[in-house]
């Protein structure tokens, strides 16, 4: 058996769609909820940011993934690693979501600000959460369970 020190491609892309789809139900969420507050309240401006967002996000999520891929040493990541990773996360997320709110919303006002720190701190907890699952899962589980399935 193999041991793994680094996630796969094929890990990082499917880790990638598991937090695409819990951050994007968190976007539509919280913007529907901003967009309520301001008296604006539109669900298909939600789904519309949430739409974007998904299919911009995972690409950039993937090659954030590929790049934190360096860091790691040994084949260990701490609880303080997975809070970097998380910052850094934040930062060029929440950036995109306030110009993809902005941009939807016509106005890079108050609302796409409001939406922008919102997220900042409901996807930071959700997303240090999402990572410390994943460790969970032992690398290599996906490879082998490929390699076993194409037998």
């Amino acid at each position: 058996m193999s041991v793994y020190k680094k996630e796969s491609h094929l890990r990082s892309l499917i880790k990638g769609f598991s937090w695409r789809i819990v951050a994007t139900t968190d976007t539509i969420l919280v913007v529907l909820l901003v967009t309520c507050l301001t008296g604006n309240c539109s669900l298909e401006n939600a789904i519309k940011i949430g739409f974007i967002e998904f299919f911009i996000k995972i690409a950039v999520y993937y090659f954030h993934e590929r790049v934190w891929q360096f860091s790691i040493k040994n084949g260990v990541v701490t609880k303080r690693e997975t809070l970097y990773k998380s910052i850094s996360w934040r930062l060029i997320a929440t950036s995109m979501t306030f110009i993809i709110s902005g941009s939807v919303l016509e106005a890079f006002d108050k609302v796409a600000l409001y939406i922008a720190l919102t997220e900042l701190f409901t996807k930071f907890a959700l997303y240090y959460l999402h990572e410390r699952i994943w460790l969970k899962l032992p690398l290599g589980r996906i490879r082998n369970f490929i390699k076993k399935a194409v037998k």
